[in-house]
């Protein structure tokens, strides 16, 4: 989606908004801050127009009764900035995530109601006191990262039965990175797995996790996604890079494997956005976020790219074919 289509989606959504919706809501304009941890690039854009497209089920169209004031950033720096101009703001409601943009909102308010997506293990963060019950002035809809991690091995060694040696590759800006190694550290050996800590602080580091792991035969990677490696530039690079080392990767979302990269098994990411705009509609109506238990997700999808698995001369099993959302040839 371009920008300008974004632009103009956001201004003229308002035609197809039921009139007895309409109706439902009061007169004054409502605030709505949004706060996205990516830059906005045409993924995010395309996640978030979904988000304000469900807002408008709920009644709540850009312009007309609702004011959304949006900011994108992946720099940390940046982002502590927009999370303080937000706050300064005061909207009714402020739609965020992942966690490196909901941490710093938390550091800067704990009156205003917050709505997060994309955030790992909200409880151990210090986000929200418990699933069920929130206790503060956020809540959201969670990741299920941690019981992913196996998955993603098996997966793997379903695909190249040879592979002994996996690298996972994290971001530094992670907040629970050190929580991702060590379960990995866990997990690992008993798939007959050496785990390899991969953790990067800026792109320009990717290319040497890859010559690292491809030194050694039988080497394969696991990418979970975070704010570094999901702009479509830097999903290009680590397509590339696999490729030209003939090494297996599985990737946590599905936009990896339709540019070409091996397998994917995730979240289907737009689900999380949909959802969270229920919660902003019943907070904009008067509910506390500390009363809306956190949600964890209900889709997932398997994504294979045999275009990708012929070029590195594997065969992907006819069991995980079958059980595959998206078959890409």
């Amino acid at each position: 989606m371009k920008r300008r289509e974004f632009i103009t989606l956001l201004g003229g959504a308002a035609a197809a908004w039921p009139l007895a919706a309409r109706a439902q809501q009061q007169d004054r304009i409502r605030r709505l801050g949004v706060l996205m941890g990516s830059d906005d690039n045409t993924d995010a854009l395309t996640l978030f127009a979904t988000f304000q497209q469900a807002l408008e089920q709920f009644g709540w169209v850009y312009g007309r009764n609702l004011q959304i004031d949006i900011r994108w950033g992946s720099n940390a720096e940046r982002i502590l900035g927009y999370a303080k101009e937000l706050v300064r703001l005061n909207p009714d409601v402020i739609f965020a995530g992942p966690s490196n943009v909901v941490l710093p909102l938390l550091r800067e308010t704990r009156s205003i109601p917050i709505v997060f997506v994309r955030v790992s293990d909200p409880v151990a963060q210090g986000i929200v006191d418990s699933l069920a019950r929130p206790n503060g002035n956020a809540t959201g809809f969670s990741n299920p990262d941690f019981p992913l991690l196996g998955k993603w091995l098996q997966i793997l060694k379903d695909i190249v039965p040879s592979v002994n040696r996996i690298g996972l590759m994290i971001s530094t800006d992670n907040a629970v990175s050190a929580y991702w190694y060590q379960l990995f550290n866990q997990l690992a050996p008993s798939l007959a797995i050496s785990p390899v800590a991969a953790p990067i602080r800026a792109v320009a580091e990717i290319e040497g996790v890859f010559k690292s792991l491809a030194r050694e035969s039988n080497s394969g990677l696991v990418i979970p996604g975070d704010s570094v490696v999901l702009a479509p530039s830097v999903r290009a690079l680590i397509i590339q890079l696999a490729a030209s080392h003939r090494l297996p990767v599985v990737y946590g979302v599905r936009p990896f494997v339709a540019d070409g990269g091996l397998v994917s098994y995730g979240i289907e990411p737009a689900d999380p956005f949909r959802r969270a705009a229920s919660y902003v509609d019943r907070i904009l109506k008067g509910e506390k976020p500390s009363d809306l238990p956190v949600q964890q997700p209900t889709k997932f999808e398997l994504a294979i790219n045999l275009k990708a698995a012929r070029a590195l001369g594997v065969s992907v099993p006819m069991a995980l074919l079958a059980s595959a959302d998206e078959v890409i040839e």
